[in-house]
């Protein structure tokens, strides 16, 4: 299934054969203190940076209206953020994933968010439309 919205990744986490539990880690882009003349320029212009977790959350697809309900719960956190990075994570037996069986996982993702490793999750903006990072 092609994700084009946070509407389809909730779709097709509810279509999946086994309960899933849906990752997400909010992150903003920062200005690394090493950073060039060149780089902060870029910065300033709204390009580069380097992307540091604020904060993060699990939920099943069945606590989750949409995207709204997942940005205004984050709003009254107060985080200020720039992406949100979502992931799932499978269960088995018909049972969907608890939420410390999925700690470890939102663990994995903070830190491959920070080694820039950001591949396998999908990213959206603060609209929940999805984007590309370069």
């Amino acid at each position: 299934m092609n994700i084009s919205t946070f509407d389809d990744l909730l779709c097709a986490a509810r279509q999946q054969p086994q309960p899933q539990r849906l990752l997400f880690v909010f992150a903003n882009a920062v200005l690394p203190d090493d950073s060039t003349a060149e780089q902060r320029a870029g910065f300033a212009a709204g390009r580069g940076g380097a992307l540091a977790p604020l904060m993060c959350v699990d939920k099943t697809p069945e606590e989750l209206a949409g995207f709204a309900a997942l940005a205004e719960e984050s709003h009254q956190v107060g985080a200020d953020w720039a992406v949100v990075f979502a992931a799932s994570l499978s269960g088995r037996d018909g049972r969907a994933p608890t939420s410390k069986e999925a700690d470890p996982a939102l663990q994995q993702m903070i830190a491959a968010i920070k080694a820039g490793a950001i591949g396998s999750f999908i990213p959206f903006d603060r609209q929940g439309q999805p984007m590309l990072l370069e």
